[in-house]
C-alpha cells in the first residue's frame, strides 16, 4: 500500500526564523543536514530545584532573556566534533514560512558560532527540502507579505 505523499517545502541553506514561546523573531539559522538534532545558543545553563533555567542572549537591543523550562530532558548529543556530550534538551514552537511547529532545541554555546541556531534533520524530515544554492526563502516570503499588507 502506498504512503500518502507529504507536502514538502524548499529550504535553503540559510534562513530566520521566529520563537514564540522565547519572543524571538528574526533569529538567523542554519540548515544542516548533517545534525540531527537542532540547537540554539544560549548560557548560564543551570539546574534549580529540578528546574532548567537558562539565558537567550540579547537580541535587538532587548536585554538578554532569562527563562525556566519545567519540562526538558538530558539527551546525549554529539556536537560538530563528532564527540558526544551531555545536553539539556527542550520542546518549544518555531515558525518558519509562517507554520508553527513544535520542536526540540538543545540547549547549546554558538558564540562562536555564525548562527545562533542550527535546524538538523528531526526538523527538516517530511517538511523540507533543501537546495543548498538558496538563502532565506522564509525571509523574503515574510518581507513579501509584510510589504503587501503595508501597500
Amino acid at each position: 500500500m502506498a504512503s500518502p505523499k507529504v507536502e514538502m517545502r524548499l529550504i535553503g541553506r540559510t534562513d530566520s526564523v521566529d520563537f514564540p514561546d522565547l519572543g524571538l523573531t528574526d533569529v538567523r539559522a542554519k540548515i544542516d543536514t548533517g545534525a540531527y538534532t537542532s540547537s540554539i545558543h544560549c548560557y548560564n545553563i543551570k539546574l534549580v530545584k529540578e528546574k532548567l533555567v537558562f539565558y537567550l542572549p540579547a537580541h535587538k537591543g532587548e536585554k538578554r532573556k532569562r527563562f525556566v523550562a519545567k519540562a526538558f530532558e538530558l539527551k546525549s548529543i554529539k556536537n560538530s566534533f563528532g564527540q558526544t556530550e551531555m545536553r539539556y534538551v527542550i520542546k518549544t514552537r518555531i515558525v518558519i514560512f509562517g507554520k508553527a511547529f513544535q520542536a526540540e532545541f538543545s540547549l547549546a554555546d554558538r558564540e562562536k558560532m555564525r548562527y545562533p541556531v542550527l535546524l538538523g534533520r528531526k526538523l527538516l524530515r517530511n517538511r523540507f527540502l533543501v537546495d543548498v544554492s538558496l538563502e532565506d526563502l522564509s525571509l523574503s516570503q515574510k518581507r513579501t507579505a509584510a510589504e503587501s499588507v503595508l501597500h
